[in-house]
């Protein structure tokens, strides 16, 4: 279940409404993550972070 979502369009112009949204999208899915086990160790995710 997702609280928000975010859309792009041309303008580039937000608001803090457009910025609480994907904000609240990312903690949504990051919530869901965790609960069905779908998760990183810090070396894991290092190691991602070191390979860009």
């Amino acid at each position: 279940m997702a609280l928000a979502q975010a859309t792009k369009s041309r303008e580039t112009t937000y608001t803090i409404n457009d910025a609480m949204d994907v904000l609240l999208s990312k903690l949504d899915e990051a919530i869901d993550d965790m609960e069905n086990g779908r998760v990183q160790t810090v070396e894991e995710a290092w190691a991602e972070i070191d390979a860009v």
